[in-house]
C-alpha cells in the first residue's frame, strides 16, 4: 500500500541558475524538496567591468543537477520543468551558435553578464534621451539592463558579433529555448529588462532614438515577439534532445521562466504565514515586502496601482505576480561584497584554518567568533567606529547611481581576526537581513528595540558617507 502511494505522486524540477553556480530540486506535489543538487559554473573577468560567461558551460551545469536530483525517482512521475536566472545577455547567431561578445573573439564566452558595468557610457546616452519608458525604470536606467549593454556591443564589436547576431536571449529565456527549441521570451525578463510595456509591447522610436533600429527589423525577432506569462506553458514541452541531456522524460511541461530574484520574489510574497502569529498574516499581499539576497540584492513589492518612485525599478505590471505591478530595488553587489572583504583581509588563511578545524564554515566560524568578542564589551556594541557605504559597485537604487564607490571610514593598522570579523560585521550591517528560506516560514526573526538606537546612529553615519563622497567628487572634478 505505502508503494502505491509513493508511486502516485507527482514531481516537479526547478532549476536556478545563479550568478557562479546552478542548483535544482526536486520538488514534490506538496512542494516538499526531496531532491537538491549544486554546480559551479565558469566567469571571466577579462578587464575591470567585464564580467562573462558561457551559455555551453550554464547549460552543462543544468544537465548535470537535472540528471543528480532525478535520481531514484519513477521518470513517468515528473511532470514539469521550470528555469529561472540571472539577467545577462546570451548572443547567438542565426544558427543558434554561440558568438563572442569580448575583443579577444573567444565565441564560447558568449554571456555579458548582469552585473558587467561595460556600456556605462551607453546607459549614459540612453538616459540623455529621458525617452518615456524611462519612467518605467524608475526614471533612469541601470547599466544592468540590456539595452546599454546591446549598444555596447553594437559600437565596439560590430564585425565580429553585432552584424551576425541572430537572436539576443536574456538567460532565463535562454534556458526555455533549449528546453523546447522555440525561441519565446518570458513577460519578466522582457518587461524588467528590456523596456517592453504588458500592454503596449515594443516601442519603435525608443529602440531607433538610441541608435538600435536593428532590433525593430523584422517584428523584433532578434529580441522577442513571442511572449508568455512567467510560468505558462511552453510549445509541446521538453525536446527529445533537451530530455537527453538532462536526463527527464520527454514531453513534460517546461515553465516560461523567471528571473531568479523574481522566482524568489514569488515565493516569498506569497508565503502562507498562517499561524505564526505575524501582523502580516491578516493583511493583503501588498503590504510585504521581499528581501532576496545572492551576490546581488533586491526589494521587491507589488501593489494594485504603478508606483513611480525615481531610482526605484517599475512599476512593472504582471512581471512578477499577474495583475499586479511589481518595483524592485536593491543592491549591485551584496553576497558579492562580503566575499570581497573577507576573502582579501590579511587575517583570510587564519579564519580558514580555524573554521576547517573545527568543522564549521568560515560563516558560522565568524558569527560565533562575534559572540565572543561582543561579551567582553561594557554594552555588547560592536562596529562602532568602523563604518561602510557598500557601493564598490555602484549604486543600483534608490541613488541609480553608477559612479559611486565603496567607503570604509574607521581602519587601524591590525590586521588580526578580531579586525576581519568586526569588518565582515561592519559590511553586513550596511547591506541589511539574510534569508535562509523561500516559500515558507522558516525561523522568524522580531526586531531587537535594545538596539535600535544603536542602529538610529549607524544608520545616520551611514547617510553622511555618501554625502561626503558627492563633496569629494565635486571638489576633484571642479576646474
Amino acid at each position: 500500500m505505502q508503494s502505491e502511494i509513493q508511486d502516485a505522486v507527482n514531481y516537479y524540477v526547478g532549476i536556478d541558475v545563479g550568478t557562479a553556480s546552478v542548483r535544482a530540486a526536486m520538488i514534490d506535489q506538496a512542494g516538499t524538496v526531496v531532491a537538491q543538487a549544486d554546480e559551479p559554473i565558469q566567469i571571466w573577468e577579462p578587464r575591470p567591468d567585464h564580467y562573462e560567461q558561457s551559455s555551453d558551460d550554464i547549460w552543462a551545469a543544468c544537465c548535470k543537477v537535472a540528471k543528480k536530483v532525478g535520481q531514484g525517482i519513477d521518470s513517468k512521475h515528473i511532470r514539469g520543468l521550470g528555469f529561472d536566472a540571472t539577467c545577462s545577455l546570451v548572443v547567438l547567431d542565426k544558427q543558434f551558435q554561440s558568438l563572442p561578445v569580448n575583443s579577444e573573439g573567444e565565441s564560447h564566452r558568449n554571456i555579458i553578464m548582469w552585473m558587467d558595468h561595460r556600456a556605462s557610457r551607453q546607459v549614459d546616452q540612453i538616459n540623455r534621451t529621458k525617452h518615456r519608458v524611462l519612467s518605467f525604470v524608475g526614471g533612469v536606467m541601470s547599466v544592468e539592463m540590456q539595452p546599454p549593454k546591446l549598444l555596447w556591443l553594437k559600437e565596439n564589436l560590430q564585425e565580429s558579433c553585432w552584424d551576425k547576431a541572430g537572436y539576443f536571449f536574456d538567460l532565463p529565456d535562454f534556458l526555455s529555448w533549449k528546453a523546447t527549441s522555440l525561441p519565446t521570451r518570458s513577460l519578466c525578463t522582457l518587461v524588467c529588462k528590456w523596456t517592453y510595456s504588458s500592454s503596449q509591447g515594443w516601442d519603435d522610436s525608443f529602440w531607433k532614438l538610441i541608435g538600435l533600429e536593428d532590433c525593430v527589423t523584422d517584428n523584433y525577432t532578434k529580441i522577442g515577439n513571442q511572449v508568455l506569462l512567467p510560468g505558462a506553458s511552453v510549445g509541446n514541452g521538453l525536446t527529445a534532445d533537451a530530455a537527453k541531456d538532462l536526463g527527464l522524460p520527454e514531453g513534460i511541461a517546461v515553465a516560461a521562466s523567471l528571473i531568479d530574484a523574481h522566482a524568489g520574489g514569488l515565493g516569498m510574497i506569497g508565503a502562507d504565514v498562517k499561524g505564526h502569529n505575524l501582523p502580516c498574516e491578516k493583511q493583503p499581499i501588498t503590504s510585504r515586502l521581499a528581501l532576496i539576497c545572492g551576490t546581488s540584492s533586491c526589494h521587491m513589492g507589488i501593489s494594485k496601482n504603478p508606483i513611480f518612485v525615481p531610482g526605484v525599478w517599475g512599476p512593472y505590471y504582471s512581471a512578477m505576480v499577474p495583475g499586479f505591478w511589481l518595483n524592485e530595488g536593491g543592491q549591485s553587489a551584496t553576497g558579492k561584497l562580503i566575499e570581497h572583504v573577507v576573502h582579501g583581509h590579511a587575517a583570510y588563511p587564519e579564519l580558514q584554518s580555524k573554521a576547517r578545524a573545527s568543522g564549521q564554515s568560515i560563516y558560522t566560524y565568524l558569527n560565533r567568533h562575534l559572540d565572543q568578542i561582543k561579551k567582553s564589551l561594557p554594552l555588547g556594541f560592536l562596529a562602532v567606529d568602523l563604518h561602510v557605504w557598500p557601493d564598490f559597485h555602484g549604486n543600483r537604487s534608490p541613488l541609480a547611481d553608477l559612479t559611486l564607490k565603496g567607503m570604509i571610514v574607521g581602519l587601524t593598522l591590525s590586521q588580526s581576526l578580531d579586525d576581519l570579523a568586526v569588518y565582515y560585521l561592519a559590511t553586513i550591517q550596511s547591506i541589511a537581513e539574510a534569508m535562509k528560506r523561500m516559500g515558507r516560514i522558516g525561523k522568524v526573526v522580531w526586531p531587537n528595540e535594545q538596539v535600535k538606537r544603536f542602529y538610529d546612529k549607524k544608520y545616520q553615519v551611514f547617510l553622511k558617507l555618501v554625502e561626503h563622497q558627492r563633496e569629494y567628487k565635486a571638489i576633484m572634478h571642479s576646474s
